[in-house]
């Protein structure tokens, strides 16, 4: 993911013989309207953006964005398929290097989440606000992206189960629970604030991750 909090159009790709190949193009075209959307959709809403505004922003024309998307709903839902997969690729990289302790994993995978929000402000945003008013296949893909999260959740704490002891949630619902709670939470944190740092929920949400699996939180 990359962030902005320009909607200023940028310089274009070189074309000619000076061009990269057509693969390397399509694909440095499509990470910077990426940026462009995020950044539009953040600074303007959902509602207001358009293809027009976004290809400004990413110094392309408005028929480059058609290339590539057919609207800007396929748009925010192509970005939000991405961020996923940079999200997801992050927090389990966090939770790799903390090693075999469970609750480390969970400290250090959560810390990759909530970073991510400080690092990439614009696409916390639509992500997590403006992709609730894109319609009906952006509320689908969103419900689909948080199943696949809490399956993520679930089965983390099912491999720390048989390897470490650990106690077992006692229904997928539970990761499910886990994944709803730091949604809404961020999302709070991104429009209103509150609290004043994303860091600030780690504590919060670490209580109710260990409440569901009836432990109490051991001293940090």
């Amino acid at each position: 993911m990359a962030s902005s909090d320009r909607t200023t159009p940028r310089s274009a790709i070189p074309r000619g013989r000076h061009a990269p190949p057509l693969e390397v193009r399509l694909g440095l075209q499509r990470a910077r309207l990426f940026e462009a959307a995020a950044a539009v959709f953040a600074e303007t809403g959902y509602a207001d953006a358009s293809a027009e505004s976004i290809s400004r922003a990413a110094g392309m024309s408005k028929a480059t964005f058609y290339e590539h998307f057919a609207n800007k709903e396929e748009c925010i839902i192509a970005l939000f398929d991405y961020a996923w997969d940079v999200l997801i690729g992050r927090i389990v990289k966090a939770a790799t290097a903390a090693g075999e302790d469970p609750l480390t994993r969970q400290r250090e995978g959560m810390r990759a989440f909530l970073m991510a929000l400080v690092e990439f402000p614009n696409e916390a945003q639509t992500l997590l606000v403006e992709i609730i008013g894109a319609g009906p296949a952006a509320a689908r893909r969103r419900d689909e992206i948080l199943e696949r999260f809490a399956r993520v959740v679930d089965r983390e704490n099912e491999r720390m189960a048989k390897t470490t002891g650990s106690p077992r949630f006692s229904t997928p619902d539970d990761s499910f629970a886990i994944v709803g709670a730091i949604v809404e939470l961020a999302s709070r944190q991104v429009r209103l604030g509150q609290p004043a740092h994303p860091l600030d929920l780690q504590p919060l949400i670490e209580r109710f991750a260990l409440g569901l699996l009836g432990q109490r939180q051991p001293p940090a």
